[in-house]
């Protein structure tokens, strides 16, 4: 008896089950068929083996078919198994057709899978998008330069893009936008022969920047360049002569030093050579009494010859010491 129980309870599970699932798939069946986009029931059944949500494919047919497009079921579905999006391509080929863009959806899912947002580019595309260059996410507001004169100007510009759609698969993002802009404006700024003309004038520099052609293989097309502020800073051309004149002094002060410590070590060796001298002097000097006794040995020299060198010596001396006394006794006045 309890067997049977358990028979019809299994039974009465798999016909609910089985009933659930009927009616999901009558459900989305019929809501396809009275949009008009018919999806074979047994086709819906498919999708689930084959790991697709039908009612994502019925609802993007529903919004082509009532959009006045014809897609096919199964491009949804090889779309969804690669791993598009295919709400937002349906959207974005829906956006494009009342535009006046031409889109296809072979285009559209080649962007879609190479990462880019075609919903969003389509709309850019319509309605054009303002960037800040720079970017102030990066945590830098202006883009520095400095002109011919030495003066450093603080720029901020705003660029104006539009979706390229052709562009999209393989072209550079906004981005490089930005880097080429503020290129751009470095370049504009440092070729102006003072900043007063960039002050007067700034139009110059989104002139120059838009002459370049900078969404040249990108996914944009820029519309316009407009400078929003232009600030002066700082003298950069005084401060880095004033560096450099610091640097001049610094290493004339090395020379000096140099030249000063080789005067100083020659000194010391003229002393040194002084002392030497000095001392072969003395030593010449210390010859002279054995010279002397090796002449009175010899008979070269006689006791009257000692005495004469003697008294001229004594009176050598004595003139000496009178004309130093005269030189240091002050002439009195008469």
């Amino acid at each position: 008896m309890d067997i049977a129980k358990f028979i019809w309870l299994a039974v009465f599970v798999i016909i609910v089950v089985m009933l659930g699932t009927f009616l999901y798939f009558f459900k989305v069946w019929i809501r396809a068929v009275a949009a008009g986009a018919y999806v074979g029931l047994f086709n819906l059944v498919g999708m689930k083996l084959r790991g697709i949500r039908p009612v994502i494919i019925v609802d993007a047919k529903i919004m082509a078919t009532k959009a006045g497009l014809q897609v096919a079921t199964n491009d949804l579905e090889a779309h969804y198994l690669a791993g598009g999006n295919v709400a937002k391509v349906i959207r974005a080929l829906i956006a494009a057709d009342k535009a006046g863009i031409p889109l296809t959806f072979e285009k559209a899912c080649a962007i879609d899978l190479a990462g880019r947002d075609i919903e969003e580019a389509v709309k850019t595309s319509v309605n054009p998008r303002v960037i800040d260059c720079p970017n102030p996410e990066k945590g830098k507001g202006t883009i520095d330069a400095v002109a011919m004169d030495g003066i450093q100007l603080m720029a901020r510009a705003r660029v104006t893009i539009r979706a390229n759609i052709e562009r999209l698969v393989g072209g550079a993002t906004d981005e490089t936008i930005i880097a080429r802009v503020g290129e751009g404006i470095v370049t504009s700024i440092g070729s102006a022969e003072t900043y007063k003309k960039v002050l007067e004038n700034p139009d110059m520099i989104s002139e120059r920047v838009l002459a370049k052609g900078l969404d040249a293989g990108t996914a944009y097309e820029i519309l316009s360049i407009d400078i929003a502020d232009v600030d002066v800073g700082k003298n950069v051309g005084a401060e880095l002569q004033q560096h450099q004149a610091q640097a001049d002094l610094q290493i004339a002060k090395a020379k000096a030093e140099e030249r000063r410590a080789m005067a100083v070590a020659q000194e010391q060796e003229m002393r040194a050579r002084t002392q030497e001298m000095r001392a072969k002097v003395v030593e010449a000097e210390a010859e002279v009494p054995r010279a002397m006794a090796e002449a009175f040995r010899s008979g070269n020299l006689g006791i009257m010859d000692y005495y004469r060198m003697k008294n001229i010596q004594a009176d050598t001396g004595m003139r000496d010491s009178i004309s130093g006394s005269a030189a240091k006794t002050p002439k009195k006045e008469g």
